[in-house]
């Protein structure tokens, strides 16, 4: 009697348990053009997991972890400013992330998505999310550098070096959203010229995903709805959501902020250059020389006894002569007092550029 009753309670648990998921997971959801239950979008993930191409593998691990009955993830981050490190997210938190970019962009249920970024980082992660939570049809592939076909998509995540290879192609798609990186002047010209509706977010992992969108072309980020901004002794932005984070997100990013919902960004605080007594922000440097310089680069600095630091020029590419016209637009304490060559950087895994460890390479 006992075991019959012990089997009942755990039935009925189990039962509610599926009731609950199959309510998270939109009825209009579709993943490779194939509808889900709870229990069907489980057998989906352990067979992507245990069969799957490498990014399929990726896609189940995170499923599985999504449809289990904890309340939270365990999220890498990229490790493009510091040692990669695991953080907790709410699955709560993340769902309206979701809702907050799809009423950015008034996504619909049945809407086109494509998911090209791998789901073993946040964006990746939160496109999953999405097209769960929204209704959405996702399609998936590995991610590649040329990630569009000849289908159209009504929204997609992309990274910048992805939009670059693309361009031609950017037309098939409605909404293009772009992150991981700083999108430099020279795409942003070029994606100008496309007539693209793209848009550069502003967010990290911590954020899970953008909590701040701008249209290409434009200066200022503005804040998704229910976010809060404000800077603290240092000028770096402090990010209050409630609904992705009980406390307050303290950035390392020095900002500029216009009006309750609309910032620029200056740079990190760990990069700014103290030359002479004047800081110096590399990322605005970067953003004037890029309109002159088609090579990867970085602005950094090296140690200088006059100066303390001085501010040099760091180029992916073997040795080449520089116009000193290159420079025009920059005072004279932003202009480099070396040029440095690297033939390749060190990136990060989401293709970010490492800094500091490719300057240890120089050194």
């Amino acid at each position: 009697m006992e075991q019959l009753e012990r089997k009942t309670f755990w039935n009925h648990k189990t039962n509610s348990s599926i009731r609950i998921m199959n309510q998270i997971i939109h009825p209009d959801f579709k993943l490779s053009g194939k509808s889900f239950t709870y229990i069907e979008l489980l057998a989906e993930a352990l067979y992507l997991k245990e069969n799957g191409q490498l990014f399929e593998k990726a896609i189940g691990n995170f499923l599985l972890d999504w449809l289990n009955n904890e309340s939270f993830i365990m999220v890498q981050t990229s490790g493009s400013t510091g040692i990669p490190k695991q953080i907790v997210l709410q699955k709560s938190a993340m769902i309206a992330s979701a809702k907050a970019t799809g009423l950015y962009f008034n996504l619909q249920p049945k809407n086109t998505a494509l998911l090209c970024l791998s789901a073993n980082y946040i964006a990746g992660k939160m496109m999953l999310v999405r097209a769960i939570t929204l209704g959405l049809h996702l399609d998936t592939i590995d991610p590649t550098n040329a990630p569009l076909s000849t289908k159209k998509y009504n929204f997609i995540a992309m990274v910048p070096m992805q939009v670059q290879k693309s361009l031609s192609k950017l037309h098939l798609v409605d909404n293009v959203l772009i992150g991981g990186t700083k999108v430099s002047y020279s795409l942003s010209e070029s994606i100008l010229k496309t007539n693209c509706n793209a848009f550069e977010s502003y967010g990290m992992t911590e954020t899970i995903s953008h909590i701040a969108i701008k249209k290409i072309g434009e200066l200022a980020f503005t804040v998704l709805p229910n976010v809060s901004i404000s800077v603290d002794e240092r000028s770096c932005l402090v990010i209050e959501a409630l609904e992705l984070s009980l406390e307050k997100i303290t950035t390392n990013d020095i900002v500029e902020i216009l009006n309750a919902t609309q910032f620029i960004l200056k740079g990190r605080i760990d990069n700014v250059i103290n030359s002479g007594g004047i800081k110096i922000f590399p990322e605005e440097i970067e953003e004037i020389l890029a309109k002159n310089i088609s090579v990867p680069f970085f602005i950094a600095s090296k140690p200088n006894e006059i100066l303390g630091e001085k501010v040099i020029l760091v180029l992916e590419a073997t040795p080449f002569a520089i116009d000193n016209s290159v420079f025009s637009e920059l005072s004279k304490y932003q202009i480099p007092k070396e040029i440095l060559f690297l033939k390749s950087f060190v990136r990060t895994e989401t293709q970010k550029i490492n800094r500091k460890k490719s300057l240890e390479k120089i050194v």
